[in-house]
């Protein structure tokens, strides 16, 4: 496969991921921020963007500021348009490998986003973020069930389990604004889609332990983080050769991103409830530091493209 459809379908995963994820915490926290009058705006707003790695501007600490820059900036992939907008263009530089249905759909959701603010002027924020995420399952659903499990899928789901690990953990920093409480849980829960199979598992009990193993090392649930995790690894091993570079596959493993996330997925497994509630801050941002990294190998080793001859004259006898 080239390199460069590698990489469009690689950012396409990560991309879609982004938006939906995005669309979840803002829904979320917009939610909370409107049903508690006794929070302080602007700084639920500051600390939001600060959770999603932007800097807050005197205009940007405000809901509607919020809104812009995160829902309906269309030039930062930071944002929910952006990052679809971005999405739709690495799908039209892959149309060779994307499905028909899969292009479809992204331009479709790509021409329904000139109406977002009125959208959002008609039906408010939450009518918006749920079509968002409509958008978004229905392009998984169409990847699962037109592409063929090569090379293409391998790189689309390895971007799409990188950013879920990173956009997981980014919506689990919400806890800690909210003082740890059980209600926080909950709403947590719930904009994961994870409400009435998190009943299931635990019978209905709920409490902060239940909750953080659910949403960190539950190997079933395909949102948990260590479920991602896994999935990545699963995709990393299959893109490369047998035996990979260690030595034939006699020491260690083949790459640096197998590496990283073995160390991360290891690290999390291991940990007992109580460790994970009680460091949960540290382990997020280490979370957040691994994703940075993986994505930095995956690029060095995958999609890592030369520089440009320039050719002298007389060079050449």
């Amino acid at each position: 496969m080239l390199s460069r459809i590698a990489e469009s379908l690689y950012w396409i995963g990560r991309y879609v991921e982004r938006a939906e994820d995005t669309a979840r915490i803002l829904d979320v926290n917009l939610h909370r921020m409107l049903q508690d009058p006794w929070t302080d705006e602007e700084q639920a707003c500051r600390s939001l963007l600060s959770i999603m790695g932007l800097p807050a501007s005197e205009d940007g600490a405000s809901l509607p500021g919020v809104v812009e820059r995160l829902g309906l900036d269309l030039n930062s992939t930071s944002s929910v348009l952006g990052a679809l907008a971005a999405a739709r263009e690495n799908a039209r530089g892959a149309r060779e490998t994307v499905s028909a249905e899969m292009w479809e759909c992204l331009n479709t959701t790509w021409l329904g986003m000139a109406g977002a603010r009125r959208r959002i002027e008609e039906g408010g924020v939450h009518a918006f973020f749920q079509w968002v995420r409509e958008r978004c399952s229905v392009l998984a659903g169409l990847a699962d069930a037109t592409m063929s499990r090569d090379e293409g899928w391998l790189f689309l789901v390895l971007g799409r389990s990188i950013e879920r690990v990173d956009m997981t953990a980014r919506l689990l920093s919400t806890h800690s604004r909210a003082g740890g409480s059980i209600p926080s849980w909950l709403t947590l829960l719930r904009s994961c889609g994870a409400w009435e199979t998190y009943l299931r598992t635990y019978r209905g009990s709920l409490s902060d332990q239940h909750a953080a193993e659910f949403l960190l090392v539950d190997r079933l649930f395909p949102r948990s983080v260590l479920a991602a995790l896994v999935t990545a690894e699963s995709c990393l091993g299959e893109l490369e050769p047998a035996g990979g570079t260690a030595r034939s596959g006699r020491v260690g493993v083949g790459t640096d991103a197998q590496r990283i996330l073995g160390r991360a997925r290891t690290d999390l497994a291991y940990r007992s409830s109580d460790e994970l509630l009680g460091d949960l801050g540290t382990v997020l941002a280490r979370l957040e530091r691994t994703c940075s990294q993986v994505n930095d190998a995956v690029s060095a080793r995958y999609f890592r493209q030369t520089a440009a001859v320039h050719w002298q004259a007389g060079a050449v006898e």
